[in-house]
Formats: C-alpha cells, structure tokens, sequence
C-alpha cells in the first residue's frame, strides 16, 4: 500500500497556553495534508479530478501524545481506507522518527458546488485513490 508522506510545519501559533498544540489545529494539519494529496498529486496533467469541491462529512481523531513546538515539521502519512460510490474515507498519523501522536480519519464527500450537491466519484478518481488503498481493506471498495 502507498502512502502519500506530508511534511507539515509547526507554527508557534500552534500552540495553545499548555504548550502544546492545540487539538483544534491538528484538524488543519489533518486538512493540509489531505488537499496535498488529493489535489496537488491529482492523476494526469490537467486534470479534472478532484478540482470541482468537497465536503467533509465526518472526522474521528485520537489524540495519542501531547505534540511541542520545534523547528522540524512533522509527518503526516495519508491513506485510503474506503471508497464508496460518493464517498471516501481517509486515513492519517500524525508521527515523527519517534512518536505516534494522532491517529484520524475524515469522510469526504466529492461536491458539485454548481448544482449544490454530492457528486459521485469518478472512474479516474476511483483509479486514482486504489493507489492509496490499504490491502486489508480492499473489500471496502464498492462500484
């Protein structure tokens, strides 16, 4: 299974006033590392995919270990772990070479912003996202 690898940076306003990062900005870790994903490797130069919107539909996050401010950005891996026909749910940690500090998932909706709808995913998304997929959990893909 591919995992798509994001440096992310810490900013000292990160933290909040227990010098720590604050649990609401690992969700814009979470979103950075997720746009960088999806759209910045998007298959195929100019391609549609993924360029017309999406919505976020549900996040689950553990909070493993408290996170300081340093110099160095931390890693956050991204995954596949569900495609559905208007639907896919993706997988982060939140590491460095030493500790583990979150474990999420968010569902995220493909959306027309247009018409004002979900949309469902395309067949050069689908084949996109597979590349991302986990092997174990290859029967969660619906057609």
């Amino acid at each position: 299974m591919a995992r798509h690898v994001y440096a992310c940076p810490l900013r000292w306003s990160d933290m909040d006033a227990f010098g720590h990062v604050n649990n609401a900005v690992f969700v814009r870790y979470l979103e950075e590392a997720r746009i960088d994903f999806m759209w910045r490797l998007a298959p195929g130069e100019g391609s549609s995919s993924f360029t017309g919107g999406s919505v976020v539909a549900r996040h689950e996050i553990d909070y493993l270990r408290p996170l300081v401010h340093r110099h160095e950005p931390v890693t956050v891996e991204v995954w596949v772990t569900k495609i559905a026909a208007a639907s896919l749910t993706v997988a982060y940690e939140v590491k460095d070479e030493k500790e583990l500090y979150v474990r999420a998932s968010t569902v995220v909706v493909p959306f027309n912003l247009e018409e004002g709808r979900p949309r469902r995913i395309t067949a050069e998304e689908r084949a996109f996202l597979k590349e991302y997929m986990d092997d174990c959990m290859e029967e969660a893909v619906a057609v």
